[in-house]
């Protein structure tokens, strides 16, 4: 899933991320009693073979915004986080940003 945040005129896309994110917590509540954990990633702009199709200015132009560090993620990072939710049993109901501190800045443009 990717950040919930979103510009001007993607209110769908606002809509299905929040949707997911606010559903974290009661989902975790209501399986919790089948011993079942719900936790929610929230990637950044990551490495992916669908992004080696940009051109380098272009993934060097997104990974400005990124706070720190300032690169794109790398999948290995996505995978490692998905492993340490996985072994801490106590992580429950969470919503988890793994992007940088990346925010999409605001844009009026279409």
């Amino acid at each position: 899933m990717a950040n919930a945040d979103a510009r001007a005129h993607q209110v769908a896309y606002a809509a299905s991320k929040g949707a997911v994110t606010q559903m974290t917590l009661p989902m975790a509540r209501d399986l919790g009693v089948f011993g079942i954990r719900v936790n929610t990633i929230c990637p950044g702009i990551f490495d992916t073979p669908l992004m080696a199709a940009a051109s380098d200015p272009v993934k060097a132009g997104l990974a400005v915004s990124v706070v720190a560090p300032k690169r794109l993620g790398n999948p290995k990072e996505f995978a490692l986080l998905s492993t340490q939710i996985i072994e801490n049993s106590y992580l429950n109901g969470e919503v988890i940003r793994l992007d940088g501190g990346i925010r999409m800045a605001y844009s009026s443009k279409i």
